[in-house]
């Protein structure tokens, strides 16, 4: 590659943020030029890997902390129909590419499983059924379903009901419209489409370096780390979905827009089985109530997986510390992050959650038997032969300055893009790659005013709801969710 090309588009990180925006870059301008870097040897080995996030498909059906009881007892349940929202057009998308054959069976990525929550005890039972008024006439959520019977929920997965004490006060609640979302199969299925599509995809390459030059473009440096050479390359445009390594090339980059950001990393393990008689007998993503002091992505689950063809069981996560951004990363990551200017916020972060840091360290200090322990809670006939123990992906929660309280941390994802829309890049965690789709239009919308308009034509007959609020309007919401499960092979 001669140092002097430069190319339109350069996407740093092989992950489904890379991916799905390099998908839509491809459709709506496919005369630009795009080119992906990724530092390991294989695309979707980190965050969007199927064994290092949930894969819920998180559409608010089954996660009960994006429903929080306020103080004076109400619920209101706005966050998730939003969420909702997002995840439809993420679903919209990926239908589209389906029927366009620019993605393979939807079954490689995207399974029916019903989602449930299930709750122990007065008080919880008491949310759950103010959560349930609250959704059971929107829209997004058809079919919402409620039970405190324990009889109704061995039915619907007997796991979570045999050898439960029958005097436990329980409830439950499901919705059968709920997927599994393999994102590691997705991510691979967009790159292979992509390179179709003519964009080159480099793995074993790591972006070191990267600055704004006199004429606007980036000049990058790069390291190829099969032979350990240096490279460089300009670009027009530059995201930085790099996941956990995102914090650090934007600092690089010298944009005054990411001053005052930090990163707050937060490990996670599960505990895994594949034994079929096990396997069999749960066919659901179930959630329950996080611990008081828990990360809103601690929200214990048992969760039904289907990775690669292969059905499994999932329980976590376990949630813990580390100073690492990403699985593969060094333990520097953090205190090289801290700058001068966002020391301050990060301080103040960390004197606000010492009850967070605590929570962690003890997560982190948990042994086998105490895992087993919280298993137990939603299953009680788990045996500790059955399941293995297995590390999740590192995720980055926000640190970010706030003008009444110094520094917060943020549970969710932040858009950080430049002032001339030549760079943008992706910080954050969950709800993450259920929301992708929705997400990188936000990113095109932001750093590309001047051509939206004239793309928004085709993001609409790709997307055909883009730009409406499906919940508000039921025909619609009825329509959109029968052609996408109609599409993508969803019973519902």
């Amino acid at each position: 590659m001669h140092s002097e090309e430069t190319v339109d588009v350069v996407l740093i990180g092989g992950g489904i943020m890379s991916a799905t925006l390099g998908s839509l870059i491809s459709r709506l301008q496919p005369d630009w030029s795009i080119r992906v870097y990724e530092r390991l040897g294989e695309v979707a080995q980190e965050s969007s890997n199927a064994w290092n996030n949930a894969g819920t498909g998180h559409a608010a059906l089954c996660e009960l902390n994006y429903m929080p009881e306020a103080k004076d007892g109400t619920v209101d349940p706005a966050k998730a129909i939003s969420i909702n929202e997002q995840f439809q057009v993420s679903r919209q998308y990926w239908a589209h590419l389906v029927e366009q054959g620019d993605l393979p069976e939807p079954n490689t990525f995207i399974n029916s499983t019903p989602h449930m929550t299930f709750v122990k005890g007065k008080s919880n039972i008491e949310y759950l059924r103010k959560r349930v008024d609250a959704l059971k006439d929107q829209p997004l959520f058809p079919g919402l379903e409620y039970t405190e019977d324990l009889e109704q929920i061995a039915e619907w997965t007997p796991l979570l009901a045999k050898k439960r004490n029958p005097k436990q006060k329980v409830a439950a609640t499901r919705i059968e419209a709920g997927t599994d979302v393999d994102f590691g199969a997705l991510t691979r299925h967009l790159f292979d489409d992509l390179s179709r599509r003519g964009a080159e995809v480099h793995t074993d390459t790591q972006v070191t370096w990267l600055k704004r030059q006199k004429d606007g473009a980036w000049k990058l440096r790069l390291r190829r780390l099969v032979g350990n050479t240096p490279d460089e390359v300009r670009a027009r445009f530059v995201f930085v979905g790099a996941g956990g390594g995102a914090l650090a090339l934007l600092q690089h980059s010298g944009i005054p827009e990411i001053e005052g950001f930090g990163g707050f990393p937060i490990s996670g393990q599960f505990l895994r089985t594949t034994n079929p008689k096990i396997v069999a007998q749960h066919q659901a993503k179930v959630y329950g109530k996080a611990a008081v002091g828990a990360p809103p992505m601690s929200v214990p689950h048992l969760d039904t997986r289907v990775v690669d063809g292969e059905t499994a069981l999932l329980f976590g996560p376990y949630a813990g510390f580390t100073p690492k951004f990403l699985k593969s990363s060094t333990w520097f990551d953090l205190p090289f992050s801290v700058r001068l200017h966002n020391l301050g916020p990060m301080l103040q972060v960390a004197f606000k959650n010492f009850d967070l840091v605590k929570y962690l360290v003890g997560e982190l200090l948990a042994s086998r038997d105490a895992k087993m322990k919280a298993l137990r809670e939603f299953m009680p006939t788990a045996k500790k032969e059955d399941w293995e123990l297995i590390t999740a992906g590192q995720r980055v929660q926000v640190m970010k300055k706030d003008p009444e309280q110094g520094g917060v941390l943020q549970f969710g994802t932040e858009v950080i893009t430049g002032a001339d829309g030549t760079i943008a890049g992706l910080l954050g965690a969950s709800p993450g790659a259920s929301t992708a789709a929705p997400i990188m239009l936000d990113v095109l919308r932001r750093c590309f005013p001047d051509r939206f308009s004239a793309w928004e034509p085709k993001i609409r007959e790709m997307i055909p709801h883009y730009g409406e609020k499906l919940n508000d309007d039921p025909a619609a919401a009825a329509e959109s969710l029968a052609a996408t499960a109609k599409a993508l092979h969803l019973t519902a």
